[in-house]
């Protein structure tokens, strides 16, 4: 079928809708991470359970804030591995950027964990020999390690394209700082002070050891006088 030049302009490139379509890990990550932190500002690290994003595995990752605005990689996916064309676990993240993004990753990064904030990237892949066009989404998702800081992050970066030569790297050519709303409340009873919502803490975490005092009384002293009249 051929256009006439009058039909040209009502075609539409179907391009980034098909990029769209292709990568939806990120958006998969993001809404699990969602349901982990109903009633608490951010998920702890524990309570991920990689069975519930096990389709989105090979793009996952989790990292933890080493310095401000710095990130390593403590485990990731193999889709990452095969962007870099090496073993990504124990880099850092920024190994993934292009030298003149990396500014502006780490000060997404502050963000999310100062904040803290949910940050949404879209990247592009460097081009060159043997490395043809590659776009890619990137989800950064704050949580709390076993202390209750915040300083680890749950990501996915999903690429949509042929990988080419590697290792690619990638500059960032949009950045969207969602920052997260304090806790969620419960009404307060008898007029006292409305109460956070906490949801137990499940996945990987092991729960706290309860330990009991030796001494079935503690107030009681440990130590007793005996006299001796005879003595």
């Amino acid at each position: 079928m051929r256009l006439d030049q009058n039909e040209i302009g009502n075609v539409i490139s179907m391009n980034s809708f098909k990029q769209d379509n292709d990568m939806q890990a990120p958006a998969e990550v993001r809404a699990y991470w969602e349901t982990l932190r109903r009633g608490q500002l951010v998920p702890y690290r524990s309570e991920v359970d990689p069975r519930a994003i096990e389709n989105t595995l090979p793009y996952a990752f989790i990292g933890e804030k080493v310095a401000p605005g710095h990130v390593r990689l403590r485990i990731a996916g193999t889709h990452l591995t095969d962007l870099m064309g090496m073993e990504v676990r124990g880099m850092p993240l920024s190994a993934m950027f292009d030298p003149t993004a990396r500014k502006q990753l780490s000060e997404a990064l502050e963000q999310v964990f100062d904040g803290p904030a949910a940050v949404s990237m879209s990247l592009t892949g460097d081009t060159g020999f043997r490395r043809p066009e590659l776009v890619a989404r990137l989800v950064l998702l704050p949580m709390r390690n076993d202390l209750g800081d915040v300083s680890r992050v749950l990501g996915c970066l999903e690429s949509s394209g042929r990988t080419g030569r590697t290792p690619r790297r990638f500059v960032i050519s949009d950045t969207r700082v969602n920052r997260l709303r304090s806790t969620p409340t419960i009404p307060a009873k008898d007029g006292d002070e409305e109460a956070p919502i906490r949801k137990p803490l499940t996945g990987f975490r092991e729960p706290r050891p309860v330990f009991k005092s030796a001494v079935p009384n503690p107030a009681a002293p440990w130590l007793r006088v005996v006299k001796n009249d005879d003595e």
